[in-house]
C-alpha cells in the first residue's frame, strides 16, 4: 500500500475497533486479538465466503499498523487529528490558532484555521508520512502505483497414484487477461504512456484550504502519474481483455491434499503497466484402497495368521513400487507396526518417507473340520492369557 492509501485509510479506519481492543491495549493484547480474528476469518477456513476474506484483509491491515510500535505512534497522531475535527472535508468545530514545528530548525509556527488548541506536532514528519498531506510540509507525494491483477483459485482432484508420481493437469480459466496486443500497457504498440501534464507525474495535486494546502489524487491520471494519449485499439487503453486461456500446471510428486500450487502471473490482468494476478491450484486427492498417509510416510495394514505371529514368518507387503518381504519375528503381537525405510511418499526436497506396516491377525470366519480339530488340540495345551489380570 502506498503512502496516499495509508493516509486515506488511517483517517477513515479505527483499527482498534477492527481488532476489538481499547486504545491503551498492550502489544500482547493486540497480538492475541489479531491471532484469534485471523484464525476465525482465514480464507482456508471459510472457502467461498467473500465476507470472511474481506474481514481477514481488514484484520491484517489493522495489525500491520498496531503491531508496529512506530506505525502505531504515527497512527495515533492521525486519529487524534480526526478526533479534533480534521478529515477529508477539512476541520470542523471551533476554529482557533494552532501551532506546529517545522521540519527545519525546529522553529514553531502559529497558523490560523486549526481547531482551537490543536497541537499538530512535527508537521514535517507527518508530511513525509502522508506523501505531502500538507503543502510544503514534507517531500512531494509519490504517484499511485498501478494495481496488479486479482488472484484466482481453482481446484483439481488427483488419484493417489498421480499424487505420488507427480502429474501435469490442464487448467482453463476465462476472464480478464493482459492484452496480447499491447502487453498490458494500454498504449498502442510503438507508443508509451506519457507524463501527466496536470500533476507532472506526481499523481497528486495541491488543493488550497485557507492557510494551508492538502494533497489530492490527480483527476486527470487518477494518481498513476501517466496518461495514455494513443490507447490500444484492442483493449481501448485498459490493458486487459476478456478471453479464455488454457495451459498446463505441473503438480510435483508427493503433493499433499489441500496443497496450493502457485502459478505466477497467469491470472487476471492488472491496470496498465501492472503485473497480472497469480493463479492458485488447490489439490484434492482421492483415498487409496490400501495405503493411508501420515506426512511423508505411507501406512498399510497387513493381515497375518496367528501361526505367523507366534512362529515368525516372511511376509510380503505392498509398496508403491511392488511388494517387498518383511520379516515378522516369532512372538509378535497383533497390531505391532514395522517401519520399512524409503518406501513412503516422495519428499519435496528429495528422498522418500517410510512405509509403516501394521500386522493384524485375520480371524477366519469359517473353518474346515481339519482346522477345527487342530485348533481344539492347540486350545487343550494353552494356558489362559488372562491370568496376568487376575482372572482365569
Amino acid at each position: 500500500m502506498d503512502s496516499k492509501d495509508i493516509r486515506q485509510e488511517w483517517f477513515d479506519k479505527d483499527y482498534y475497533q477492527v481488532l476489538g481492543v481499547p486504545k491503551n491495549a498492550s502489544e500482547s493484547e493486540i497480538k492475541k486479538a489479531y491471532r484469534r480474528l485471523a484464525r476465525e476469518n482465514h480464507p482456508d477456513a471459510n472457502r467461498g465466503e467473500a465476507s470472511a476474506e474481506e474481514r481477514f484483509k481488514e484484520v491484517s491491515a489493522a495489525y500491520d499498523v498496531l503491531g508496529d510500535p512506530e506505525k502505531r505512534k504515527n497512527y495515533d497522531q492521525v486519529r487524534d487529528m480526526v478526533a479534533s475535527g480534521f478529515g477529508r472535508g477539512g476541520f470542523g468545530g471551533r476554529r482557533g490558532t494552532g501551532s506546529y514545528t517545522t521540519g527545519s530548525g525546529g522553529r514553531r509556527v502559529r497558523v490560523e484555521g486549526f481547531p482551537e488548541g490543536f497541537e499538530v506536532g512535527d508537521l514535517g514528519d507527518l508530511g513525509d508520512l502522508f506523501g505531502g498531506l500538507f503543502g510544503g510540509g514534507g517531500r512531494r507525494g509519490r504517484h499511485r502505483q498501478p494495481a496488479r491483477g486479482a488472484d484466482l483459485q481453482t481446484e483439481v482432484t488427483l488419484s493417489f497414484e498421480e499424487a505420488m508420481e507427480g502429474t501435469t493437469v490442464p487448467i482453463q480459466i476465462k476472464g480478464p487477461a493482459p492484452c496480447p496486443v499491447c502487453g498490458g500497457s494500454g498504449a498502442e504498440p510503438g507508443t508509451s504512456p506519457t507524463v501527466c501534464p496536470e500533476c507532472g507525474g506526481s499523481g497528486t495535486i495541491a488543493v488550497n484550504q485557507g492557510m494551508f494546502s492538502v494533497s489530492r489524487t490527480c483527476p486527470t491520471c487518477s494518481g498513476a502519474g501517466t496518461v495514455i494519449e494513443h490507447p490500444c485499439i484492442r483493449c481501448h487503453g485498459s490493458g486487459t481483455v476478456r478471453r479464455m486461456r488454457r495451459f498446463s500446471v505441473r503438480i510435483p510428486a508427493g503433493v499433499r491434499g489441500g496443497a496450493r500450487i502457485k502459478v505466477g502471473g497467469r491470472c487476471t490482468g492488472g491496470e496498465p503497466g501492472a503485473p497480472a494476478g497469480d493463479l492458485y491450484v488447490v489439490v484434492h486427492i482421492r483415498p487409496h484402497r490400501v495405503f493411508g498417509r501420515k506426512g511423508a510416510d505411507l501406512t498399510v495394514e497387513v493381515p497375518v495368521t496367528y501361526s505367523e505371529l507366534a512362529l515368525g514368518a516372511q511376509v510380503d507387503v505392498p509398496t508403491l513400487n511392488g511388494p517387498v518381504t518383511l520379516k515378522v519375528p516369532a512372538g509378535t503381537e497383533s497390531g505391532k507396526t514395522f517401519r520399512v525405510r524409503g518406501k513412503g511418499a516422495p519428499k519435496p526436497k528429495g528422498g522418500q518417507g517410510d512405509l509403516l506396516v501394521t500386522v493384524k491377525v485375520d480371524v477366519p470366519k469359517k473353518l474346515s473340520p481339519e482346522q477345527k480339530e487342530l485348533l481344539e488340540q492347540l486350545r487343550g495345551t494353552e494356558s489362559s492369557p488372562r491370568s496376568s489380570i487376575g482372572v482365569a
